[in-house]
């Protein structure tokens, strides 16, 4: 197949040219004239699956033929030749293996690092030892580094540099992936030393950025029919820039960042020059003028003063980016809606569409944007365990361990669709429903075992106390506290998901283990218990956090076949991969390229002086995939503005490109750029027509007249002020029977806080036997708050304020009880007005009686007193209170003299405001209760919205339903109403 020859035997492709396709007719065309059996005894190894899939689909295309060996570069290890190379441990159990010896080192040295980094610091020393590996360094070259300045920190650092040196020590015996990887490249290349390869050995598509892949392409070139194919690779570049990126830099770092930086280094070992290189095939680039547009932007920073003597000779700077799109929306929400636009319609034009982008965030805002028209997007990278419904099913499970159950945990696996998976189903979901509106109404925050068992007594439902009992005994009591034996803890934990999944009525695991995701689930927490033993006891969390780990590493491919011309690939795919649209996403520093993980080992320095990995190269593989993707036949470049409220920097690479073409006005780059971002704002714009609401009239002012039999007939004291401010409440309530939901997250609110700052002076007056101190009212206060509040932070914010006033409040309360000669408290009451037809109800905090028969009517309040002005125009509770005790309308009380109708704050401090009782006399405020109720039992009065709310910003409870906002409280309200 290949010529015999004295230099290593390497080709390249250019840029934009399709590689796979490109591979395959340069293999057809050296051997057209070959016997029908020689390209069977090619053997070609490339580095990925999708890449070994679509060669083998283009052989097959066109004339029947025999097919070459199509190998991938990870699956040389599995041949039977090396067999004798021990197999590689899972990187599972390496990482459990270090997390030990990291343990055992921070405990007997507590002062080297926060035990809260543990797993951290095993994944850097984990990350460090792979390099060391594939880049063939040994541990004495990074203990001997010279190190003057930092000496403390080294001395702490080779500590834990040391764990590696135990790995290494055994690296023959137990090897990992980098190290059992590198063991049979250096046997091949033995046996080729040996026995070299008679059949054409082509390595294609590989850019050498590790160690030991580049130790078998050097080996393959030197084959006598072997031959390495660098993929992308710049033909514009001239000479002086290769000689820069092979030169020896003694006084600075090489440029690693520069996209054609691994090739330079590659055939610099090799002793060959870029410039000798020959193409593989002669395909032609999709647009030559584009591919040196970038080429020149994208040069090392030592030479970029050839932008002002090259960029004159670029030519047409318009003509040659005219299928380039730049698009800069404000956010990535809009980044995502525009790019599934554009991919829709690439779909609906029968073409291909990629999107490229390391962001999995905006990867996952760009599928959900496209399952509005139920495209499914063929994504490379599938969908993360820990996100699949095992995935968080078992991490919801998990929880019940390291934190108190809440309502919240409790629904939300209850709800789960893993959950009871067994049989009675829809029972188990009736029933949730109705513990989740007991739960949503009255609570608890935090359930336990017998509040669930209390519900079941007040639910008649079949099953319900059979299920409750099943709740109670699986989801309560599972919260741990210091640490426990791992391997236990793990059963427990999947023991417990598994009861959970079943259900109440039958034994087994139900659905949880069943599909795909579920079976890779159970096979990450099978490998993991395995590996368990090594480790010493864990807390919960520390626990959580291994297991979550676990699960993130996890992949799981969507069984529903994703859409054929719409796809997400990683970088490594689109590098062998081709598409009619390319769309670059995320292009922010930060994000692409990604900023280089914090090395807590070593500095660049250090890795350079030791020959590991700079932070550099791996922004120059970026910048290389970056400057392939570039040179497809049409390219979008987008990125957003602004992320998490902050401005973001656009990648290098856009602003060189961009300050290239700014600088070339004479080449019309300016106008260039100015057309690239007007094409992205079209697409933009139709994003935005897209969200924007289809034009719809703002609904009116509600004011509702239902018919006067379905009208209310009975209303509570405090209702009267809701009648008078926002009367479309009392129709939404009363009416149309409507209740808003409460929430199901629990807080320590003004509601829950007014209940029981009430429920402590009750029992402190209910108590009183005149020898009362402020002490006795603490001690009510701790009882109440220990019993019904939830929160201890809540609790004791409370308490603190209660025993600011509590001495005032003592005080006080002895000069009232010698006014009273008993106290009614949490008096119930209702007054009739007949000729309406019509019941007033009432239960008023507490009544004082005197000697004389006198009345005095306290009402406490933990938040703001109504003032006077208030009271007389819309908060007449107490004047009402007042009024229904002179008719005697409270139970077991006669008609009264009204003393006095107090409001009693207790919240930050004490105070006491009088009802205005002389401002208007108990029976003007019955007239006027009269008036108000006889007016909304004519068939044409409204209950009108907000009719005069106390703030005009304020929260009603059902400006939701009456659309409040589409309207405001100048509109006048709907003549047409609402009749029933």
């Amino acid at each position: 197949m290949f010529e015999a020859q004295e230099t290593p035997r390497i080709f390249a492709l250019g840029l934009g040219v399709d590689f796979p396709k490109a591979l395959v007719k340069g293999v057809l065309d050296r051997t057209q004239n070959n016997a029908p059996t020689d390209i069977a005894q090619i053997q070609i190894i490339v580095n990925t699956a999708r890449m070994r899939r679509r060669v083998s689909t283009l052989f097959i295309d066109g004339k029947a033929k025999l097919l070459p060996q199509i190998t991938l570069l990870g699956n040389i290890g599995k041949h039977p030749k090396f067999h004798a190379i021990p197999q590689a441990i899972s990187p599972l159990s390496r990482r459990i293996e270090i997390i030990a010896l990291v343990d055992a080192l921070l405990r007997r040295n507590p002062a080297l690092a926060s035990r809260s980094s543990l797993f951290d610091l095993a994944d850097s020393l984990a990350g460090l030892m792979d390099e060391m590996q594939g880049e063939g360094v040994p541990l004495e070259d990074i203990s001997n580094l010279e190190v003057t300045d930092i000496s403390g920190h080294w001395a702490r650092a080779q500590e834990f540099i040391s764990i590696v040196g135990r790995f290494l020590d055994l690296s023959q015996v137990r090897p990992d992936n980098e190290a059992r990887a590198r063991a049979v490249v250096l046997a091949q290349i033995a046996d080729w030393q040996i026995n070299p390869p008679t059949h054409p050995v082509i390595l294609a598509g590989s850019t050498g950025s590790r160690g030991t892949t580049a130790l078998l392409m050097e080996a393959i070139s030197k084959l006598p029919q072997g031959a390495v194919i660098l993929p992308g690779f710049d033909t514009d570049t001239p000479p002086e820039v290769w000689e820069e990126l092979i030169a020896d830099h003694p006084t600075r770092m090489d440029p690693e960042d520069h996209p054609q930086y691994r090739f330079a280094n590659l055939l610099k070992s090799l002793s060959m020059h870029p410039k000798t290189v020959p193409l593989w095939h002669d395909t032609p680039p999709v647009d030559t003028a584009r591919n040196k547009v970038v080429s020149l932007a994208l040069r090392p920073v030592p030479v970029t003063d050839g932008w002002l003597r090259d960029g004159p000779n670029l030519g047409d700077l318009p003509s040659a980016m005219q299928h380039v799109t730049l698009l800069e929306p404000q956010t990535s929400r809009e980044e995502a809606l525009a790019i599934a636009m554009r991919l829709r319609f690439a779909a609906e034009q029968g073409k291909t569409a990629a999107l490229i982008t390391p962001d999995r965030m905006l990867t996952r805002q760009v599928t959900a944007a496209l399952d509005r028209w139920d495209i499914k997007p063929d994504d490379s990278a599938g969908l993360p365990l820990q996100l699949s419904p095992p995935g968080r099913f078992l991490r919801h499970v998990l929880e019940l361990f390291t934190r108190p159950l809440d309502a919240e945990a409790l629904l939300t696996l209850l709800k789960h669709p893993l959950t009871h998976t067994g049989s009675e189903r829809g029972t188990h979901l009736l029933l949730t429903r109705e513990l989740e509106l007991s739960i949503r109404k009255n609570g608890p925050a935090f359930p336990t075992k017998d509040s669930l068992l209390a519900w079941a007594k007040d639910n008649k439902l079949d099953g319900a106390k059979s299920w409750i009992d099943w709740v109670a005994n699986t989801f309560c009591g599972h919260l741990c506290d210091g640490p426990q034996n791992a391997v236990e803890l793990a059963e427990r934990h999947i023991g417990l998901a598994e009861r959970i999944s079943q259900g109440a009525q039958d034994v087994g695991t139900g659905d949880l283990w069943k599909e795909g995701a579920g079976r890779e689930a159970m096979s990450q927490w099978v490998a993991l218990r395995s590996n368990l033993d090594a480790l010493p006891d864990l807390s919960t969390r520390d626990y959580a956090d291994l297991f979550g780990g676990v699960l993130s590493r996890g992949e799981v491919r969507n069984p529903d076949a994703g859409h054929p011309n719409v796809l997400i690939w990683g970088t490594l795919e689109a590098r062998v991969q081709g598409a009619d649209l390319l769309i670059l996403a995320g292009l922010n520093e930060g994000s692409w390229p990604e900023a280089p993980s914090p090395d807590p080992w070593l500095n660049r320095r250090m890795r350079a002086d030791a020959g590991l990995l700079l932070p550099e190269r791996r922004i120059g593989l970026s910048a290389h995939d970056f400057q392939q993707a570039i040179a497809a036949p049409e390219v979008w470049l987008t990125r957003a503005q602004r992320s998490d409220d902050a401005q973001t920097v656009p990648s290098r690479w856009l602003n060189r490109l961009t300050n290239l073409m700014n600088g070339l006005p004479d080449q019309d780059g300016p106008v260039t750029i100015e057309q690239m971002q007007t094409r992205g704002n079209d697409w933009l714009e139709r994003a935005h027509q897209l969200e924007t609401p289809i034009g719809a009239n703002p609904a009116k002012r509600p004011s509702p007249k239902p018919a006067i039999e379905v009208r209310p007939n009975q209303l509570s004291v405090t209702e009267i002020k809701t009648l008078v401010r926002d009367p479309y409440e009392i129709y939404a309530k009363h009416v149309l029977r409507l209740a808003p939901l409460d929430s199901l997250v629990k807080t320590a609110d003004a509601r829950l806080r007014g209940i029981a700052v009430h429920q402590v002076f009750e029992d402190f007056v209910r108590s009183w036997d005149k020898g009362e101190t402020a002490a006795d009212l603490m001690a009510h206060a701790k009882r109440i708050f220990d019993s019904d509040v939830d929160w201890p932070s809540a609790r004791l914010m409370w308490a603190a304020r209660i025993a600011r006033l509590a001495d005032d409040f003592v005080a006080e309360e002895r000069e009232r009880q010698k006014i009273a000669m008993s106290s009614r408290l949490e008096v119930k009451g209702e007054s009739t007005l007949p000729e309406l037809g019509f019941t007033l109800t009432v239960k008023a905090d507490r009544i004082d009686l005197d000697e004389r028969g006198g009345a005095y009517l306290y009402d406490y309040k933990t938040g703001a007193i109504p003032s006077k002005p208030q009271q007389l125009a819309f908060d007449m509770q107490l004047l009402l209170e007042a009024a229904m005790a002179e008719r005697g309308d409270f139970d077991s009380l006669h008609p009264r003299h009204i003393e006095g109708a107090t409001y009693l704050g207790v919240g930050s401090g004490t105070k006491s405001v009088e009802a205005p009782l002389d401002d208007k006399p108990t029976a003007q405020v019955w007239a006027e209760l009269y008036k108000l109720i006889s007016d909304y039992q004519v068939s044409n009065k409204g209950f009108t919205a907000r009719r005069a709310m106390e703030k005009s910003k304020g929260f009603g409870r059902y400006d939701q339903l009456s659309r409040f906002g589409e309207w405001d409280e100048t509109d006048q309200p709907d003549d047409g109403g609402v009749r029933s």
